[in-house]
């Protein structure tokens, strides 16, 4: 059942009312506005509606609802004022203030109980109503955070790849010149990839940092990539020789695994670099991480690569595998200078210099 809150200084008035909704709602009542705050003080979470009388001593009805506004109880409980007042000055300070209905002396059983009840309806349907507004309110501005974050996200990538492409048109550039000048080509091809959205936020909370769009920038430098593939070792140095010389580049950090080749026989050239995007309203340097490998070496990465990942492998098998592929890294450097050699025996011959 319902609890109920009766506020009334006439003992006959409770009475009266006690027995007309007793058999309907737990009755709790108070004769003066001092105990309707204590009583409320206890029972506000659990009182479905107050009958509140406005004229009574010590604290006055009133002063019960200004002190309910203040401790925020009139939003979650609706107060019914018994009164023989007819004013409509009174009424309309009382509906003012938050009063959901009124209840005139004499009582009439009936009406009594249809007021109370259609009040309790209509302020309940009123705050449920309030708060699927507030849930749906609440849900717009999540998704239109959601909104920002993936438009700034997109843009961050967008950027991303016009960095890539800033690097492949140089890279590109260079190529024609050597096709012109020396009637061959610095490199192979050149493949390029963006980090997935999952792939980037994984990584940021694996070293631990804050999954924002600014750690994204300053943490990670490998969102953008771009692979080189050179037919030849000493090819690579100089392409990434001349790449790194031109003036709007920044040669941020190097690692050479060519000729410091990881403990598993990797080899690659590894730069990563600032490079600048032109935007509408700025300029604006990006991180991209280049890396340069002969064909041979390429080959035996993606392999490696792919071996690697592999679920199955038995743990017995693991380092005879790991062995092995390190006897293929170094039989693919011994064929990369064995065949470089052999150009520049051709290159002799033919008294080309390039």
């Amino acid at each position: 059942m319902q609890r109920i809150l009766i506020v009334d200084d006439v003992e006959v008035n409770r009475e009266l009312l006690r027995n007309m909704l007793k058999d309907d709602y737990i009755i709790e009542m108070a004769e003066n506005g001092e105990q309707a705050i204590h009583i409320l003080q206890e029972y506000h979470e659990d009182l479905a509606a107050i009958l509140l009388d406005l004229q009574m001593p010590k604290m006055d009805g009133f002063a019960v609802i200004h002190e309910m506004k203040n401790r925020g109880w009139m939003p979650k409980l609706p107060v019914l004022v018994i009164s023989g007042e007819y004013a409509v000055e009174v009424e309309n300070r009382c509906f003012e203030l938050g009063v959901s209905d009124f209840i005139h002396k004499p009582f009439e059983d009936s009406i009594v109980r249809n007021r109370i009840r259609n009040t309790m309806e209509l302020f309940s349907r009123r705050n449920q109503l309030e708060q699927k507004v507030k849930e749906q309110e609440a849900i717009i501005r999540i998704q239109e955070e959601r909104l920002k974050e993936e438009r700034s996200f997109n843009r961050l990538m967008m950027e991303y790849r016009s960095a890539i492409k800033e690097v492949e048109t140089k890279l590109q550039v260079l190529n024609e010149e050597f096709t012109v000048e020396y009637n061959r080509n610095p490199f192979e091809s050149i493949k390029s990839r963006l980090k997935s959205p999952d792939s980037i936020f994984e990584k940021l909370k694996r070293k631990g940092y804050p999954l924002t769009l600014d750690a994204i920038r300053e943490n990670l430098c490998d969102v953008a990539g771009v692979r080189v593939i050179c037919s030849f070792p000493d090819d690579i140095y100089r392409l990434a020789g001349l790449l790194t010389k031109q003036d709007d580049i920044i040669l941020l950090q190097a690692k050479d695994y060519i000729k410091n080749p990881k403990a598993n026989g990797y080899r690659s050239l590894h730069y990563i670099l600032d490079v600048p995007v032109f935007l509408s309203n700025e300029k604006k340097y990006m991180h991209v991480e280049v890396q340069f490998r002969t064909i041979a070496m390429d080959f035996w990465a993606s392999l490696e690569h792919k071996l690697r990942y592999k679920k199955n492998w038995e743990r017995s098998d693991a380092d005879e595998i790991v062995a092995q592929l390190k006897v293929c890294a170094d039989s693919i450097e011994e064929l990369d200078y064995r065949m470089q050699t052999i150009r520049d025996k051709i290159n002799r011959c033919s008294g080309d210099n390039g």
